[in-house]
């Protein structure tokens, strides 16, 4: 069992939990997920790690309320105990010999991003961060990421916060000026980051993006998560989940991750239903 330290909502829909796992905490890298189920009957789920603390032997998670599992995750508080957590899993983020990096983060893929900018930071390279939300009362990570950021900015579909517009723009225009990087990475929406690589392709720069959102199982024994890079066959969970964003087939991957859309608002559905009705 896996205590939680601490839980935090960061919106409306995001929350923020710490949890107590001191083998993954001593052995985790950037860009590594975990594997976590509520409880013995639970959905195994995977989980990018967005932070780590070795001193208290702990790591946090940051998931957003979209599914059966994260809507029963959501219900857990301080005190509670997760079931099992099995990790570190994945490849870490190859950050080594990085001078100067643009490191964009989308929505809830910004919890994947921030670990990324933060190591980054760490190693002394320069980091620009791009962020971008939808509005205003979905920016999560701000502070965050001004900690570790050289320059921080951050975009919003509707100008309620930042700068409005998409952080394509963004990283167009610091392109356009001059700005030069070693590499690009983004972490986000699957939409996002085809036209974050197809941007940087033009000019040029390379450009890595995580995979994580396509995946499922988390082992490769569901194949839910195969893409195609560089024409062939890989597995974001096993093979990734970092890939040259200039050889994922984003097309192909946009379409198979659609079909899951419906079994997945079903199972979150039916979750609701029934802790509504432990509540009543």
């Amino acid at each position: 069992m896996y205590k939680i330290l601490n839980k935090k909502s960061l919106n409306s829909t995001v929350t923020l939990m710490e949890i107590e796992a001191p083998f993954v905490a001593h052995r985790a890298k950037p860009g590594q997920f975990i594997i976590l189920r509520v409880d013995a009957n639970g959905e195994r789920v995977p989980f990018t790690i967005a932070d780590i603390n070795k001193e208290k032997r702990s790591i946090s998670i940051i998931f957003q309320i979209v599914g059966a599992a994260t809507e029963a995750l959501n219900h857990l508080n301080i005190g509670d105990s997760i079931h099992d957590v099995v990790g570190p899993l994945g490849k870490p983020s190859e950050l080594d010999g990085l001078h100067k990096v643009a490191v964009i983060g989308g929505g809830v893929g910004c919890a994947i991003a921030y670990p990324t900018a933060k190591a980054l930071h760490e190693k002394g390279a320069e980091v620009h961060s791009i962020v971008g939300f939808r509005n205003k009362d979905l920016v999560i990570l701000e502070d965050e990421f001004k900690s570790v950021s050289n320059k921080l900015i951050i975009m919003t579909d509707d100008g309620s916060y930042g700068t409005k517009g998409l952080v394509t723009d963004a990283l167009k225009e610091l392109l356009d000026s001059g700005q030069k990087y070693d590499e690009v990475i983004a972490i986000g929406p699957l939409i996002m980051m085809k036209f974050v690589a197809k941007l940087t392709k033009d000019y040029g720069v390379k450009t890595i993006v995580s995979m994580n959102p396509i995946m499922v199982d988390g082992t490769g024994m569901c194949g839910a998560c195969r893409l195609t890079v560089g024409g062939k066959t890989k597995f974001a969970c096993i093979d990734g989940p970092e890939f040259d964003a200039h050889q994922v087939d984003f097309d192909e991957v946009i379409a198979r991750t659609s079909l899951y859309r419906d079994i997945e608002r079903h199972a979150y559905e039916k979750t609701c239903n029934l802790f509504k009705q432990e509540v009543n």
